[in-house]
């Protein structure tokens, strides 16, 4: 082996002006929003411990250190290739570009660009210098849209976890303390750059810091502790057998489903405090049972009822199977629609990982599948409408903004039966101060288009199936060359609308409007999409029926249509023009369906309560 270099480096060493490459063999960019999730909840939450508004900016010098890991480098013809670690620092980055763009026009900026891109004899390149990425990262980093169609996965992938982020980061550093979280990241955030100067050497250290021995999982020392509790072999054996399913049941789902269930399991059914979010807080249940399930039990056993071996046995044999059971269904839910619960996916789609804990906390082994599936519904029906409000009040639906709201509804809302915990649920939405009603500016911008769409998708759908057509929601949120985008109904021609908006601006502004918003196939926006709106209007006809309604002839031999209106008294009607009124009364229009679909009634009627008029 020949010369191996190892040396701790701040973020601000590792990128500022450096170049890395992946060989063409290297995997593709694979991180989805779980990990995003946790690499920004580990950042943000241990910057947030320390923060104070108060602190002068020098103060982020006595903040904490923080690893990040370590990257495995295979340096050759003045190159430095990443065998591992690809991941993270890709995922960093894309951090870093978004802390690029939230600063934009700020006096107290960081600049953060040199650690994503640089100069080198009159030619930009991106730090992580990979060909088939560089035109989307540049985009990315100017703000600029990109279309992911026909692109490689690392591409979709990227631009998806970009838009994660942007969901996510949390609102408590968006403002003052944006450059406090610059300045701690770039220099007290510490990775290990580890080099070696050929690709043999740089593998040979990968393979032994990964495949040196078989280590035990918190899983694997549970199920010993658990097991050794249980004193008759027989029944031990029956444990032995159910655990061993139930286990690669999980496994089979997904690489992190295991770790991940146990965590959301224990949590939702046993964590009665949470850390506060404030500097020298301590970890309570709630962190532990996140890091270290295993050791949580041993010292929780006499809490949680662990203390006869009868008491083991039925923890495993009936709690684990049934817990474990629910767990995977929630999570198919998630990922595919499913008749009853596709509340579930919509939330998913959305981006909010914290629904699977409210889901699992008011199970109860007693129940039956019948009394399971009530209780998700109603749990999946305010999810749904919480985060669809936060949505329409430009508010944070990310884990760090919602993690102790979600943990008092948890804690609270634990094993309830169906109609107490319907009566809970509605009583938190009466509760909230922002409603539809609140916001009368929604409007779509750079950060919240992803969300828009879907929110768009579900006024469309519920119009479709409302009037008798089958869901098409799939359709309306699938990517690929026949993707539904989010189109204007005004072109982006202000000279078009001198007479209303003399500036220009004022025009931008009631364009993004979300009354002017409709959802259409990319080729129909290519085709039409910069005509005249009086020019334009006869293709909606050709399209859903929340587009076509904006057309005359939507209103006539179109039953469906027509009894739909009828019994819901929405205010439809057909628009000969379009100016600033008709964008006003469209807006009206959606709000009013969104009450209609997110409506806080259906959690109590989901419960078997009566609403009395």
């Amino acid at each position: 082996m020949h010369e191996i270099l190892g040396k701790a480096r701040t973020v601000r060493e590792m990128l500022d002006g450096a170049r890395y490459a992946i060989d063409y063999y290297q995997r593709e960019y694979r991180w989805e929003a779980k990990q995003i999730q946790e690499l920004l909840d580990d950042l943000t939450g241990t910057f947030l411990q320390e923060f104070d508004p108060g602190h002068d900016r020098s103060a982020v010098a006595r903040y904490p250190h923080y690893f990040l890991g370590s990257v495995i480098i295979s340096r050759r013809d003045d190159t430095r290739y990443i065998v591992d670690g690809q991941q993270r620092l890709t995922s960093l980055t894309l951090l870093l570009v978004l802390l690029h763009r939230l600063q934009s026009g700020r006096d107290d900026r960081v600049p953060v660009e040199s650690l994503v891109c640089s100069t080198r004899y009159g030619r930009r390149s991106m730090n992580l210098d990979i060909d088939d990425r560089n035109p989307c990262m540049e985009a990315l980093l100017e703000g600029r849209d990109y279309d992911v169609a026909e692109r490689s996965d690392s591409v979709r992938n990227l631009v998806a976890r970009y838009e994660d982020l942007e969901t996510m980061f949390p609102e408590e550093i968006r403002g003052g303390g944006l450059p406090y979280f610059a300045d701690w990241l770039l220099d007290k955030v510490h990775l290990v750059e580890i080099t070696a100067f050929s690709d043999e050497d740089a593998y040979t250290i990968f393979e032994t810091m990964n495949d040196r021995g078989l280590q035990l999982t918190p899983t694997d020392m549970l199920r010993g502790y658990l097991l050794a509790r249980i004193d008759d072999p027989s029944r031990r054996s029956v444990a032995a057998d159910l655990w061993r399913t139930r286990v690669r049941d999980l496994n089979d789902a997904g690489k992190e489903v295991e770790p991940d269930f146990f965590k959301t399991w224990l949590r939702s059914q046993y964590a009665t405090r949470t850390r506060a979010r404030t500097k020298g807080a301590t970890a309570e249940d709630f962190e532990r049972i996140g890091t270290q399930f295993h050791r949580w039990i041993r010292e929780a056993q006499d809490r949680i009822g662990l203390k006869r071996a009868d008491d083991v046995f039925e923890f495993v044999n009936r709690d684990f199977d049934f817990y474990s059971r629910w767990y995977l269904a929630t999570l198919d839910a998630a990922a595919t629609l499913r008749s009853g619960l596709e509340r579930i996916h919509y939330t998913a789609q959305l981006g909010f990982t914290l629904q699977h804990l409210l889901l699992m906390a008011p199970l109860d082994p007693g129940d039956d599948d019948s009394v399971v599936r009530t209780k998700l519904d109603i749990v999946s029906r305010f999810v749904d409408i919480l985060v669809t409000r936060r949505i329409w009040n430009f508010r944070s639906i990310a884990y760090s903004t919602q993690l102790y709201a979600t943990f008092v509804t948890m804690r609270d809302s634990r094993r309830l039966p169906p109609g107490d915990l319907a009566d809970y649920l509605h009583e938190r939405l009466t509760a909230e101060a922002e409603t539809f009603d609140s916001n009368d500016g929604l409007r779509i911008h750079q950060q919240n288009r992803y969300l828009l769409h879907r929110v768009l998708a579900r006024l469309t759908d519920h119009v479709e199936t409302e009037s008798g057509n089958a869901s098409r929601y799939a359709e309306y949120v699938a990517g690929g060359q026949g993707r539904y985008e989010v189109e204007h109904i005004w072109a982006n021609h202000p000279e078009r609308h001198r007479e209303e908006f003399p500036q220009a601006a004022d025009f931008a502004m009631m364009r993004d409007r979300f009354g002017g918003l409709l959802l259409l196939p990319k080729r129909f926006n290519g085709s039409y999409g910069d005509l005249p709106y009086e020019e334009k209007v006869p293709h909606y006809l050709s399209q859903n029926l929340l587009a076509r309604s904006l057309h005359p002839q939507c209103y006539e031999r179109n039953p469906g249509f027509l009894d739909f209106i009828r019994r819901s008294g929405l205010p439809f009607h057909a628009h000969d023009s379009f100016r600033s009124t008709d964008l006003v009364e469209r807006y009206e229009l959606y709000r009013e369906l969104a009450k209609r679909i997110w409506n806080p009634d259906d959690v109590r009627r989901a419960g078997g309560r009566t609403i009395e008029r």
